[in-house]
């Protein structure tokens, strides 16, 4: 009942009613930020949360392949994950770990490979978010920072929802203005930007 937890609910709430969702069907959402250290990750758990919390059947993907957190927050292994689906070495219902929270699953990321942008572009993702919709309302990606590598922008034809997380005080505004530019370049659109730790 914390102002922060209503934060979460809000903006899972904009979500639902924004005009890049749909009224059926399971949302894919992407999560990133320009930079490191922008809370795009804490803020796409507490999300999940707020969403399985309203009795959807969520699914949790930490696809940062590069430094990967979310198995931290939830206490979970990094293996098996994400990249072992992508590599055919696992099926989905292998590698789903089941939380703490009601309707909340989750997919750490698996061993980091040497070629994460190579690994996210095989027909496996497409394969594996067909799956993923069958079974859970929202699918959500956490994927690296924007700046830096391109793994966000290979995943995003596949989703219906992108949340950009900036930081007072942190996030560049040169990086910004570029995120924003490469994304309009690249025909995607921001569904919401989430301005973090505003004091």
């Amino acid at each position: 009942k914390s102002p922060v937890s209503e934060s979460y609910r809000s903006l899972r709430t904009s979500l639902m009613y924004s005009k890049d969702s749909h009224n059926e069907g399971c949302q894919v959402i992407l999560v990133s930020s320009s930079g490191p250290g922008e809370g795009k990750t804490t803020t796409i758990a507490n999300l999940a949360i707020t969403y399985a919390n309203l009795g959807k059947k969520v699914l949790l993907i930490d696809a940062d392949l590069r430094k990967p957190v979310i198995h931290q927050i939830f206490d979970k292994d990094k293996t098996p994950g994400f990249t072992s689906y992508l590599s055919q070495s696992s099926k989905l219902s292998e590698i789903i770990n089941k939380t703490e929270i009601p309707n909340l699953d989750l997919l750490t990321s698996g061993i980091s490979p040497p070629n994460p942008s190579e690994l996210l572009e095989s027909n496996r993702v497409e394969e594996f978010i067909n799956e993923g919709k069958k079974n859970y309302d929202v699918i959500l990606f956490d994927t690296p920072p924007l700046i830096a590598v391109t793994d966000a922008f290979v995943l995003m034809k596949y989703v219906n929802q992108f949340v950009l997380v900036i930081r007072a005080g942190v996030t560049a505004k040169g990086a910004f203005e570029r995120i924003c530019s490469v994304v309009d370049h690249a025909k995607f659109s921001i569904t919401g930007v989430v301005m973090n730790a505003m004091t």
